[in-house]
């Protein structure tokens, strides 16, 4: 009898360890803590092969670079979490801030020549911003036009909108109002770094445990169902785009206030930036699945890497090829990570 028991007591115990290992890989995985291992990796390399790499001053230098792609990355979430794309966050990165700088600035620095209060070129920036999200989610909701055609070609029009509106010319020193989020530090860190950790901790939470944040998982993963469950679904997606914009906006403000200047190739390319950070941070593109944790991985992940090769000196379009070779790695080893994860959660 005591034998039978020690028996049978092993393969319980194995199953309870499997058990308990499946629980952590699944969790693992669902927070989006898969790239964490891999960026602590890189940094105890670059830290190795760079020593400038591991100074304070560099640290807070590439979480001042990541805070533009970050506030867009995390804007672009909220619109694939539901199964849709942006392609004009690009284009509002741009186009906002653009558009209030020539509402501040005379005609003779290239602005309309209306001369608006310096205050109102926040205010100007987001609200441009949030009209251009509204326009976005009546055209996928109310109109009925595939999202990516529709923001595509929204895309193309900001494009233009920035050289019509500018007349072709960048404009200098618009005003504090636009510049100071980010030129301005706060006990040696940089205010864009404290925007984009305060809308991350924020925005995180709100996915999590808000309802509103289920609403979106809920119409990504299964409209149909959502509906059914009582969640006013077309509510959703179009304040998806408006917070979107919003969040692309800010992210253009902070550009303005980097460079003291609205460009007119600004934001240019950083929506395929925005892609790759997602990704890296597992957020399908199917929609439903996708943490702040994991986009704050990919946002640093690239950021890391970005700022390694510099300092090595490598050649600039290396550093643009090394993002589309980033996105495939992640995206194998995120893959990889969830099917062993899932594997697991079978066996068990």
């Amino acid at each position: 009898m005591s034998v039978q028991a020690v028996n049978t007591a092993k393969p319980v115990e194995r199953s309870s360890e499997r058990s308990r290992f499946s629980e952590w890989a699944s969790a693992f995985v669902a927070g989006g803590f898969t790239m964490y291992p891999v960026l602590l990796v890189l940094v105890i390399v670059g830290s190795i092969v760079a020593p400038r790499f591991a100074t304070t001053i560099n640290m807070i230098n590439i979480l001042d670079q990541v805070s533009v792609l970050g506030l867009t990355t995390i804007g672009l979430t909220f619109v694939v979490l539901i199964g849709r794309l942006d392609l004009s966050l690009e284009g509002i990165v741009g186009f906002a801030p653009m558009f209030a700088a020539v509402c501040l600035v005379p005609a003779a620095a290239g602005g309309f020549g209306i001369e608006m209060p310096g205050w109102t070129g926040l205010l100007i920036a987001l609200g441009t911003a949030g009209l251009i999200g509204v326009f976005n989610g009546f055209m996928v909701v109310k109109v009925g036009l595939n999202p990516f055609i529709s923001t595509l070609g929204l895309l193309v029009l900001l494009r233009g909108g920035i050289l019509i509106v500018s007349s072709g010319r960048s404009i200098y020193s618009p005003g504090k109002a636009l510049t100071y989020l980010g030129s301005a530090s706060f006990l040696g860190i940089p205010i864009s770094v404290y925007v984009f950790v305060l809308v991350a901790i924020v925005v995180g939470l709100i996915f999590q445990y808000h309802r509103y944040g289920r609403a979106l998982y809920a119409v990504g993963g299964n409209e149909e169902a959502a509906r059914a469950a009582g969640i006013n679904v077309d509510k959703v997606i179009w304040s998806a785009f408006v917070f979107a914009a919003l969040l692309a906006g800010l992210a253009g403000v902070l550009m303005t206030g980097r460079l003291d200047s609205a460009v007119t190739t600004q934001g240019q390319g950083i929506i395929f930036s925005a892609f790759a950070a997602a990704v890296i941070g597992g957020v399908s593109l199917g929609g439903g699945r996708g943490t702040i944790v994991g986009v704050v991985s990919g946002v640093l992940l690239i950021g890391v890497i970005n700022n390694l090769l510099t300092l090595a000196q490598v050649p600039s379009f290396y550093v643009q090829a090394s993002t589309g070779a980033v996105i495939v790695i992640a995206a194998v080893l995120t893959t990889i990570a969830s099917r062993r994860s899932s594997g697991v959660r079978t066996r068990t």
